[in-house]
């Protein structure tokens, strides 16, 4: 059986939570570099933009529609994304 566009996104909710916590200073980064917590960060950031992207290629593709889904469901995966290339362009 196919992925549901909530499982998708479910699969994505570690890289929201990863990232937020790196943001707020939560996250234990003990013997990283900034260079390391970035691309940590952008690992993850990468993985959301991904998911977002997923869509069909045609009818019979069974992949899941999270880019055309609600934006409602998807908003804090769409603002941990934003969060996370903020975070890295300002360390």
């Amino acid at each position: 059986m196919a992925q549901t566009v909530t499982e998708c996104l479910a699969a994505g909710t570690d890289s929201v939570t990863l990232i937020d916590a790196v943001k707020a200073g939560t996250h234990d980064v003990e013997g990283m570099t900034q260079a390391e917590i970035n691309e940590m960060v952008q690992r993850n950031v990468d993985h959301l933009s991904t998911i977002l992207l997923y869509e069909p290629e045609d009818a019979s593709d069974e992949t899941p529609n999270v880019a055309g889904a609600a934006s409602s469901k998807k908003t804090t995966h769409v603002a941990a994304v934003t969060t996370g290339t903020d975070y890295i362009a300002a360390n």
